[in-house]
């Protein structure tokens, strides 16, 4: 089961929420998202833990829900999947031409 941890303290490591879920069952993967400001590297507040066992995955929502983690309150839930209908659809216009635009 993918699971979403939201509201993450700026500090925490994937390693940080590998510690907090194992205390439930077995961890395949973490992952913290990452602002793509190469200079801070600093989290964007969310990361995703995979956990393989239902059940395992399922007491660690339940028991990790509104817990304090490096001092900051997060949010478990299961994850949604991505939606496929939300690419792409920046500004409209993008890629033409703005013709006539003349200043007298």
């Amino acid at each position: 089961m993918n699971i979403y941890v939201g509201n993450l303290s700026y500090s925490v490591t994937e390693g940080d929420l590998r510690q907090a879920f194992e205390a439930f069952g077995v961890v395949e993967a973490t992952k913290v998202l990452r602002v793509k400001d190469t200079y801070t590297g600093r989290s964007k507040g969310f990361g995703f833990v995979e956990m393989p066992n239902e059940p395992e995955a399922q007491s660690a929502i339940d028991g990790l829900e509104a817990k304090a983690l490096k001092g900051q309150k997060i949010n478990v839930s299961e994850a949604r999947p991505r939606s496929e209908g939300r690419r792409n659809k920046g500004n409209k216009r993008r890629g033409r031409r703005v013709r006539d635009r003349r200043l007298y």
